[in-house]
């Protein structure tokens, strides 16, 4: 109960920054290709798409947590503290990583319209409910960040640069998967279980629809912009989602399990990926005094 609600959440977990950059010291020659994804277009769509959304979406994420966090009992208080310092490093590298896309050719002004568009939708709604998209949203992130960790097909035909990158990003998702979810738990400590249960249900359901509406209008249109459009294309996309590599499938399980009575991110301790995949990242840790 040190998080002032029962949580499954590790004792022992490390929220751990690691101040990484990435691609800054390309030569000329060593350039992000157009489609980095080992030449899939759909591939390389599918990844742009979703990082053209985290400067501004994990913004949003940050204030929706931070906006509980004085309140917190101080051992949650920490892990918000943290998961700000990964948020904030994730952003500015998934900035870096934009503008490489443009550099390569590509016009997203579209795609970052379509999320502040979004953005300014909800920007006045009640702050516990940003606090339950952005607790659905972490979950998505999660069990993304677990496949790629978990699979490493999903990534093995990306450049060099671009392979770490997502990786580092994945390893911290992991580690913080379950902030957004313990703040939900606390802010809703007087809630009734049934009412808690039916709001973040309601909420997952509508982030599902809008986050694979939009994602696959941004996708679309990068693959226009690549001369790509119609059936095949469609079917290529498909494909990349329920076949091969399978990234949609493949979550579609852990996705569900959000649903269950008694779900909570840290019900699947799932550090040992982290273990695995994040030794190339030790010299990169943050001090813990850096400030949130």
């Amino acid at each position: 109960m040190a998080r002032g609600i029962a949580s499954p959440t590790p004792k022992d977990l490390s929220i751990t920054p690691r101040d990484r950059r990435f691609g800054r010291a390309q030569a000329e020659s060593d350039r992000q290709a157009r489609w980095w994804m080992g030449g899939d277009p759909v591939g390389t769509a599918f990844y742009n798409a979703l990082s053209v959304t985290f400067p501004r979406g994990e913004a949003f994420f940050v204030d929706s947590v931070r906006a509980f966090r004085d309140d917190a009992p101080e051992p949650l208080q920490k892990e918000i503290n943290a998961f700000i310092k990964q948020e904030v490093l994730h952003s500015r590298e998934h900035v870096a990583f934009n503008r490489r896309v443009v550099d390569a050719g590509y016009h997203v002004t579209a795609l970052e319209a379509d999320v502040i568009r979004s953005l300014d939708e909800i920007k006045d709604r009640p702050k516990i409910l940003n606090l339950a998209a952005t607790m659905a949203l972490e979950h998505f992130t999660a069990i993304l960040a677990h496949q790629l960790l978990a699979n490493p097909r999903h990534l093995n035909k990306a450049d060099a640069e671009s392979r770490v990158l997502w990786r580092w990003h994945a390893i911290e998702e992991i580690e913080h998967k379950g902030v957004a979810y313990d703040t939900w738990l606390f802010a809703t400590r007087d809630w009734s279980r049934f009412k808690r249960w039916k709001v973040k249900s309601l909420l997952m359901l509508l982030v599902t629809k809008r986050f694979f509406h939009h994602r696959t209008v941004g996708i679309l249109e990068l693959l226009r912009q690549d001369g790509l459009t119609g059936p095949r294309v469609w079917a290529h996309m498909a494909w990349f989602a329920f076949g091969n590599p399978g990234m949609v499938r493949k979550i579609l399980g852990a996705w569900i399990g959000y649903f269950l009575p008694g779900f909570h991110p840290w019900n699947h301790d799932d550090r040992a990926l982290i273990a695995l995949a994040s030794s190339d990242y030790a010299d990169a840790v943050m001090p813990e005094a850096v400030a949130a």
